[in-house]
């Protein structure tokens, strides 16, 4: 890889500019305000309740990058960014912006954490930080959902059980392409609600099974024969893992299969990329999260008692794919 330059490294140390710049934009929902019509500064701060001069250079600014137009004196979103900015837009990827704020504040621990002296924010999120969570993981999750169904190939499964499954994106994505599958997803009660809403509104409810729980505290449902942990397993540590995949091991029929979705990095960990920025992600915002190889993946589940483990796929995103199972004539309880 060729080395970085003098100017590359500067625009990486000022790269938070322009990334604070949108996320402010997303936070006062400018955006929303102005998908369908074009208003002055002095008018957008009288809705906003905002500091004019403030708003000003904020509205010039996201003209700067592209964002907003200005047109004789007035501000509007494009109907061609509108489609993403504006909140009530179907494509809207105003959610995975707003968790990008709360992100934000996590990252900025980042120097403390890793000398020692702070410690990260994984405390349970607010309600609003919650719903912005669940929110970006379907903003994230759909682009990938069709291809990463293919890919798993639910074809023959009769019983899902979609673990943390939040906004049930990828439980949707079976589901259409596999017409015989039953589902069931697992989250917290909160969650729970907001998956059943997606469910409902793409006419799949009455082929899902919603139970509330927490897969740290409680014991799975059992029963299945497909299990998909999908996102999951970098907001732990590998002991954590261990203990889930023995609760995984313990919710499948004997032959079932368990899908694990993630990042999954190189033996050197440098690469993906984006695996190894996202396992900084984990640092500042969990106790004991981490991205991990495949290696790693493949000798925690064989602890919890899962055999064969193969490496389905691996990119540059979170689309990795390790396949396990638990053995046919493994009847005893782990």
């Amino acid at each position: 890889m060729a080395a970085l330059t003098a100017d590359e490294l500067l625009q990486l140390g000022r790269g938070f500019m322009e990334s604070r710049i949108l996320l402010t934009g997303a936070e006062l929902d400018v955006f929303t305000r102005l998908a369908n019509r074009a208003l002055s500064a002095q008018q957008l701060a009288g809705e906003l309740a905002a500091d004019l001069r403030g708003l000003t250079i904020l509205l010039d600014a996201l003209c700067g990058i592209g964002v907003l137009a200005k047109r004789d004196g007035k501000y509007r979103c494009e109907v061609e960014l509108a489609c993403y900015l504006a909140a009530t837009s179907e494509a809207s990827i105003v959610p995975m912006l707003r968790h990008s704020v709360a992100m934000w504040r996590r990252w900025s621990q980042l120097t403390d954490i890793v000398r020692g002296t702070a410690r990260p924010d994984a405390g349970p999120r607010s309600p609003e930080d919650q719903r912005a969570f669940i929110g970006a993981m379907d903003v994230v999750s759909r682009p990938l959902a069709a291809a990463i169904a293919v890919a798993i190939g639910p074809q023959g499964a009769r019983a899902l059980l979609d673990i943390g499954a939040g906004p049930g994106t990828y439980t949707l994505a079976l589901l259409h392409a596999a017409p015989e599958l039953r589902a069931t997803v697992f989250d917290l009660p909160a969650v729970i609600e907001m998956a059943r809403e997606r469910f409902v509104s793409a006419g799949l409810a009455e082929r899902v099974t919603f139970v509330a729980g927490d897969f740290y505290v409680d014991e799975l449902p059992g029963g299945h024969d497909l299990v998909l942990l999908s996102a999951i397993i970098h907001q732990n540590s590998r002991a954590q893992n261990v203990e889930l995949y023995r609760k995984v091991w313990r919710g499948l029929v004997p032959g079932g299969r368990l899908i694990v979705r993630d990042h999954v990095l190189m033996s050197d960990r440098t690469r993906p990329r984006a695996a190894a920025v996202f396992a900084v992600n984990m640092l500042v915002g969990t106790e004991g999260g981490n991205c991990y190889t495949f290696d790693e993946i493949r000798e925690d589940l064989g602890t919890a008692g899962f055999e064969p483990v193969r490496l389905m796929q691996q990119g540059e995103q979170m689309v990795g794919l390790v396949e396990a199972f638990r053995p046919v004539g493994s009847a005893r309880t782990i």
